[in-house]
């Protein structure tokens, strides 16, 4: 496979003399298979360009597919000025995170209104076929596609493309579930999530993540949904990885900052046992993946098809499990704005009783203190066969605490949620919960 490089800053376009090394355009990679099979992951501002170089020559590229992590600005602004989905005789698949009807098709047209831009998304003469994904499998021409969640403030795909021999991940934008302690010494992530993030990175040739923080910046940052690179040299060590391009840069971080960025990853990485190649991602920048033995594949429980049917059913139930009065405001006024049905119970014997009598879709436990009694509550969920699957969200304010986290995972939650947590990320992380549990 050959990757190329489009754009690899973060949040917003920052050109200008102080990025001309990385680049200031926003997040979009070009990959191509051998047999010709083009993807390309995220429409930022950085796509203009390849739209240019793909329509150029005596043979302009113009069928494809397009993978989009989320509808954030920063990955669809290119979208408009992407020039080989409309013109005349073009067919592309467009893949985005899905969950509420006809989203991804809504979003992209809501860019392109009158109000915003020129020329409307129906006014194109090309062939769009627009799919909207959950976690799972599907087929992009030749390249097979895997797709997982990632930690977001609106639901994020992740995507593992896997081609002659060769495997790469994308995964941008994403924040650790828990984050490292502070020191220089890598470690191996323990949350739940984290660990399942790592499988889904495992043996890759090439990861291209998230890096736009450092943990120095978390303090101001936690809940924005982008990792430090202390995390992404962990996960690389973890899931032994053999290049990693740090990406999404911080619009606030110029060419040598990123330099010292590249530089601190690469001293925490020498510190393993086994070291990957660690390097920021540049604008412009080819990198040629050769086949080789043992390309690892999705692990089984990935094969379910990504592609999501038309929304139908009942609305979901979120179950409230907890008694701080402003915590739960916060939370019921968050998920009310995803549309779902929200019941809350103070009483932990009553709340089961009625959770027994009309299953919710998931539960929330927890006013942020993992207390005892918390994970009593979480115990007699799991011990209840008409309870046991449905998903347990944790509430804990421990960021760096793995014992209590751990506590929590024992006692069978399925996620713990740092408090005090961003109603957008909370949306997300409830919205990922109940579309993985859809029926296979």
């Amino acid at each position: 496979m050959r990757v190329r490089f489009w754009g690899t800053r973060g949040s917003i376009a920052k050109p200008g003399p102080s990025t001309l090394r990385y680049g200031g355009n926003t997040s979009c990679i070009e990959v191509r298979a051998n047999d010709g099979t083009l993807v390309v992951i995220d429409c930022g501002t950085g796509s203009h360009d390849l739209a240019r170089e793909l329509l150029s020559g005596p043979a302009p590229a113009t069928r494809g597919h397009l993978l989009v992590s989320h509808t954030h600005w920063d990955h669809i602004q290119g979208f408009p000025f992407f020039d080989p989905l409309f013109v005349g005789g073009s067919e592309w698949d467009v893949h985005a995170p899905g969950g509420r009807a006809q989203h991804l098709r809504s979003a992209l047209a809501g860019q392109m209104s009158y109000d915003y831009h020129p020329v409307m998304l129906d006014s194109g003469e090309g062939t769009l076929r627009f799919h909207d994904l959950s976690e799972g499998v599907f087929q992009a021409g030749s390249i097979r596609v895997t797709s997982q969640y990632l930690n977001h403030p609106a639901l994020t795909l992740g995507y593992r493309l896997e081609a002659d021999g060769c495997a790469v991940v994308y995964a941008s934008d994403h924040e650790p579930h828990l984050l490292p302690p502070p020191g220089p010494d890598p470690v191996t992530p323990t949350h739940l999530e984290d660990r399942r993030h790592v499988r889904f990175l495992e043996g890759a040739d090439l990861v291209i993540h998230d890096a736009q923080y450092t943990l120095a910046d978390f303090p101001a940052k936690a809940g924005w949904g982008h990792s430090p690179t202390e995390a992404v040299v962990d996960y690389a060590i973890a899931a032994g990885i053999g290049r990693v391009a740090l990406h999404h840069h911080d619009p606030l971080r110029d060419d040598d900052g990123v330099d010292r960025l590249a530089e601190a990853a690469q001293r925490r990485a020498a510190r393993a046992r086994t070291t990957p190649e660690v390097f920021a991602a540049r604008e412009g920048a080819v990198i040629e993946l050769a086949a080789r033995p043992g390309c690892r594949a999705p692990a089984p429980a990935e094969r379910r098809s990504a592609l999501l049917p038309v929304e139908a059913g009942r609305v979901p139930t979120v179950m409230l499990l907890g008694t701080h009065p402003d915590l739960l405001r916060s939370i019921r006024a968050a998920l009310e704005a995803e549309r779902l049905r929200v019941v809350h119970c103070p009483d932990a014997t009553a709340a089961l009783r009625m959770a027994r009598a009309e299953p919710p879709s998931l539960f929330i436990i927890g006013d942020g203190d993992s207390s005892e009694r918390e994970l009593d509550v979480c115990r007699a969920v799991r011990e209840d066969s008409r309870l046991a699957e449905v998903p347990v969200l944790m509430l804990t304010d421990a960021r760096h605490d793995a014992e209590e986290m751990a506590s929590a995972f024992r006692a069978g939650a399925s996620d713990c949620l740092v408090h005090p947590l961003k109603p957008t990320l909370l949306r997300a992380r409830v919205r990922t919960w109940l579309l993985r549990g859809r029926p296979a």
